[in-house]
């Protein structure tokens, strides 16, 4: 998609514009916002339409501003994720981006705008946004693992398993019905995916008996007969 952006501001308008893209960010992104006009923007912001307008031809072009800007923050986190974990072991590698990741998706309400908030071009942008930044990193992230020998499950059935985790988390319920944060469901799914939900229950003469464990809440445990 081919949008306007801060970069493509004059320099001279560079400070204003900044000052507009933030404030837009703060109004047409907050959690439980209406639909928010460039009417309400240009009072929030105490200047008529017209000087928006001269800085941002339309509101598709102001909306993929702030977007742009969001996910630099998002890309930033996840850098500085990527790097803080270097050199540890390959699961906390994984656990670490996708709790980062989870966390700045929420934050910017990547979900909902990809589902159906706002038009279908800004939908399509955010989609390829969260691709680019977030999951092309988890690919590139598993098939390292693969090519160490780290992980037994094809790098591609690990990445999709793991997208659909992560988008379901963001917009479930579960959360709030199993009286646990998202982080903690994206953590255990993280290690569900890693390790496995089936372990040995006991050892016994044939040590053959398993459990599958699932969280139903913080702090307790279900188990499913073999």
């Amino acid at each position: 998609m081919e949008t306007e952006s801060v970069s493509g501001v004059s320099e001279r308008g560079g400070q204003r514009a900044d000052v507009i893209v933030e404030a837009a960010g703060r109004l047409f992104f907050a959690p439980g916002s209406v639909r928010v006009s460039m009417d309400d923007l240009a009072r929030e912001l105490g200047m008529s339409k017209k000087t928006i307008y001269r800085h941002f031809p339309g509101k598709r072009s102001l909306l993929a501003a702030v977007l742009d800007r969001q996910f630099a923050a998002v890309e930033r986190t996840l850098v500085a994720a990527a790097e803080g974990t270097e050199g540890q072991p390959f699961g906390v590698r994984v656990q670490r981006f996708l709790l980062a990741a989870g966390s700045e998706l929420r934050r910017i309400g990547a979900a909902q705008l990809a589902v159906g908030r706002g038009d279908a071009v800004l939908r399509r942008y955010v989609e390829q946004r969260v691709d680019a930044v977030v999951y092309r990193r988890l690919d590139e992230l598993f098939r390292d693992g693969h090519r160490r020998g780290l992980l037994s499950a094809p790098p591609e059935l690990l990445s999709e398993i793991t997208r659909g985790a992560l988008e379901r988390l963001l917009t479930s319920q579960l959360p709030r019905e199993l009286g646990w944060t998202a982080a903690d469901l994206l953590r255990a799914s993280v290690d569900t995916v890693l390790y496995g939900a089936i372990r040995p229950a006991h050892s016994g003469t044939d040590g053959q008996q398993l459990r599958a464990v699932m969280p139903r809440a913080r702090d307790e445990e279900q188990e499913v007969g073999p």
